[in-house]
Order: C-alpha cells, then structure tokens, then sequence
C-alpha cells in the first residue's frame, strides 16, 4: 500500500503525539515502549497499528515469527490495551490513520516531519 502524507498533515500529528505525551505521559510510554519492541522484533508498524487499532492484520501479519515472541508481542499490545488511558492513544491513531501508524510512531520516535513527507510504501 503507498501513502502519501503532506508536511502539514504530519506537523499535525507532531502536535497530538506531543499533547499527548504532556497531558498522559503514562499511556505515551508505553506507547513508545511497544514501537521499540515492534523495532526490535522487526514487526511493521502498521502490523502494530491495526492490533492497536483491533484491525484486519492479514495483510501486515509478520511472514516469518517465532510463536512464543509473537505471543510475548501480542500480550505487550494486550497491556497497553487494558490501561484507562488506551482511549486517548487510540483516538490519536484514529485521527492520523491517513498518514500510517509508520509513520506516528517514526515521528513519536523523534523523526522530523520533513523527513517523511511524499509517497511512501507502507507494509
């Protein structure tokens, strides 16, 4: 699938990752914390995404995994899932679906907003 997100659209969603981390710092955390094991397990963010988001995750599903890690993974989403604050991440990820949960969680990360501008091929 190819996106293409403006410099504007992805300011915007800047924005909402940085409100969100200064009104609900706890749900931000763990926010971060599943990109970094999703990083880490070499998982794609819209794979992260659309469990988040309780998502068709066919199309993103890793090709190759390991049963435990993906359950050790899966569990980690039901976590952060069952907290109080899930609902202001979720409406954040709701808002900015247009431009990819790859691309929340690369500028939740700290990536600029130029640096992602134009087409890109989301898997």
């Amino acid at each position: 699938m190819v996106i293409a997100s403006s410099y504007n659209e992805l300011k915007n969603a800047l924005t909402a990752i940085e409100n969100l981390n200064t009104k609900k710092p706890s749900i931000y955390q763990k926010f971060i914390r599943i990109i970094k094991l999703t990083r880490q397990f070499q998982y794609g963010y819209q794979y992260m995404g659309s469990l988040l988001m309780d998502e068709d995750t066919s199309e993103f599903h890793p090709k190759s995994q390991d049963e435990y890690v993906l359950s050790v993974y899966h569990g980690e989403i039901e976590k952060i899932k069952s907290d109080d604050k899930f609902s202001d991440l979720k409406q954040l990820l709701k808002a900015y679906k247009q431009v990819s949960y790859a691309n929340i969680s690369k500028l939740a990360l700290g990536e600029s907003p130029g640096v992602l501008v134009g087409p890109t091929v989301v898997r």
